[in-house]
C-alpha cells in the first residue's frame, strides 16, 4: 500500500460488526479467569493485556500504524516525544556509557542529553551535522553506546546526512536513533538510508491539531544486537526482573528493543500516552499525508517570500534553491520538508520580537507543526538555558525566529507576514 492508504487503514482492522474507528479502551486493568493465565502475562510467555502502564489495546494499534509508516518491525507509544527519545537512549545506555550526537537538536532534546542524563552519568559528544568522516570518527569512543541526530533540525531546519551517519555509526558497532518528527514518514523514511531506530513527538505533525501530547519509538528491527552482546548486555543477556528472559532470544531482532522498552522502562518509569489520546492521534494520523504536502507548499511559499524580502537578513529552509542544505534536501526530502521556516529580521533579538507581536493570523506559541500558524523566538523560549556558544552551534541565532506555517492560504500567511514587517 502507499503512504497515504497506509495512513488510513493501517494499525486497526475491524471484523465484522465490530467498530469501525479504533475503539478507546479506557482502562487500566484487564480482567481474567485465573492467577495462572495472569502470570504468564508477567513472566512474558502469553500476549495479552493486564495494566495499561505497560499496553493498551488502543495505543497498539496506533503504534502499529506508526510502524508500518516508517517500515518499522515495531513500535511503542510514550507521554512525549522528550519520553521517546529519553528511552530510545536508555534502553541501551547507562551510567558509564557514551552517546554522539547532532549538535543541531531541539534544545530541550539537548538539554536532556547535556544536562538531566549527564547526571545519570550518561555522556553525550555533540558534533556539527556537517561534521565531517574525521570529525565524526573523533567523538567515538570505546563506550559509545548510540549516535542521535534530527531528520530536519529544530529550529536550526539543518538536514542531517543519516547515511553518513548511519555508515559511522554501524562502523563502531552501535546504531543510529534519528527523531524523525519534522520529516514525518510521509516525506522521509530514515530506515531506508540506515537508520536503526526513529523516535517522535507525535504532538507535531503527527496530531497535527495541538490536540494530545504525544510520543513514539519504532524499530527497524535490523540492527544486530547480538553481533555485540557485551555492549548490549541488557538485550543480550538474561533479565533477572523477568525470570532471566533474554530478549533478543524470546523476541528476535524484530522485537527485542521495543519489548525491552516496554515491559523494563515503560513499567518502572510509567510514561504512558493515553488512551485518549492515541485516539486523538491516530484521527490526526489519517490525514497526515494531505497535510504535509500543504505544509510543505506553505513552508516553501513562505521561504521564498522571505528571501527577497530588504528586512529580512536571511532564511533557513531546505526547499528552498540555494539554501545550504538544499541538495541534501533533494536526497532525502525530495517531497518536499515541512512547514517550519527559520528567519533573522534585521535588527536583532528585539527587531524579531517586535515583528512578532504585530503578526495577527500567526499566533506566538511554544507549539510548532499545528494545523494553525504560529511563530517562537527560540533564543528566549525553548533555546533560553543554552549559552551563547551552545546556541551557536545548535545554529540558533538571536535573532532566529521559527515560523511554523499552518493549512491556511499561503497570500494570507504572507500578507500578515508584510503587514506586521511594515
Amino acid at each position: 500500500m502507499g503512504i497515504g492508504t497506509k495512513c488510513v487503514q493501517d494499525g486497526y482492522r475491524p471484523g465484522n460488526g465490530e467498530p469501525r474507528q479504533i475503539p478507546i479502551v479506557q482502562s487500566t486493568t484487564f480482567k481474567y479467569d485465573t492467577s495462572q493465565d495472569m502470570g504468564k502475562l508477567f513472566d512474558l510467555e502469553a500476549s495479552g493485556y493486564f495494566y495499561t502502564r505497560l499496553q493498551n489495546p488502543t495505543n497498539d494499534h496506533v503504534a502499529a500504524k506508526i510502524a508500518s509508516l516508517e517500515g518499522g518491525s515495531a513500535a511503542m507509544l510514550t507521554s512525549s516525544g522528550q519520553a521517546a527519545n529519553f528511552y530510545a537512549v536508555f534502553n541501551i545506555a547507562s551510567c558509564g556509557d557514551h552517546i554522539v550526537a547532532s549538535s543541531a537538536i531541539y534544545g530541550g532534546t539537548f538539554n536532556l542529553f547535556a544536562v538531566t542524563m549527564k547526571r545519570m552519568g550518561i555522556e553525550f559528544t555533540f558534533v556539527s551535522p556537517h561534521a565531517t568522516e574525521e570529525e565524526l570518527e573523533a567523538a567515538f569512543r570505546p563506550n559509545t553506546k548510540a549516535v542521535f541526530g534530527e531528520t530536519v533540525a529544530n529550529p536550526a531546519l539543518v538536514v542531517l546526512d543519516i547515511e553518513k551517519f548511519a555508515n559511522a555509526a554501524h562502523k563502531h558497532g552501535v546504531p543510529l536513533i534519528i527523531d524523525n518528527t519534522f520529516a514525518t514518514p510521509v516525506h522521509c523514511r530514515p530506515f531506508e538510508f540506515g537508520a536503526d531506530i526513529v523516535t517522535h513527538s507525535t504532538t507535531k505533525y503527527m496530531d497535527g491539531h495541538g490536540a494530545g501530547v504525544g510520543g513514539c519509538i519504532v524499530d527497524s528491527g535490523k540492527f544486530d544486537w547480538t553481533e555485540y552482546p557485551e555492549k548490549f548486555a541488557g538485550l543480550c543477556e538474561p533479565d533477572d526482573s523477568y525470570h532471566g528472559v533474554t530478549y533478543t532470544e524470546r523476541f528476535g531482532l524484530e522485537g527485542a528493543f521495543i519489548t525491552k522498552a516496554t515491559v523494563q522502562l515503560m513499567r518502572d518509569l510509567g510514561s504512558i500516552q493515553s488512551p485518549q489520546n492515541a485516539f486523538l492521534l491516530n484521527m490526526g494520523l489519517e490525514s497526515l499525508h494531505v497535510r504535509m504536502k500543504r505544509h510543505a507548499e506553505n513552508g516553501l511559499a513562505v521561504a521564498k517570500y522571505l528571501n527577497s524580502h530588504e528586512k529580512i537578513s536571511w532564511v533557513k529552509y531546505c526547499g528552498l534553491e540555494g539554501d545550504t542544505d538544499y541538495e541534501l534536501a533533494q536526497k532525502y526530502l525530495p517531497n518536499g520538508s515541512c512547514g517550519v521556516v527559520s528567519f533573522g529580521v534585521k535588527g536583532g533579538r528585539k527587531a524579531a520580537e517586535d515583528f512578532m507581536q504585530k503578526l495577527k493570523v500567526a499566533a506566538i506559541e511554544t507549539h510548532v507543526a499545528d494545523a494553525r500558524t504560529c511563530c517562537l523566538h527560540p533564543a528566549s523560549s525553548t533555546h533560553r538555558q543554552m549559552s551563547d556558544e551552545e546556541l551557536a552551534a545548535a545554529g540558533v541565532s538571536p535573532d532566529l525566529v521559527r515560523f511554523s506555517c499552518g493549512l491556511e492560504d499561503a497570500e494570507d500567511l504572507i500578507a500578515d507576514i508584510e503587514q506586521a514587517l511594515k
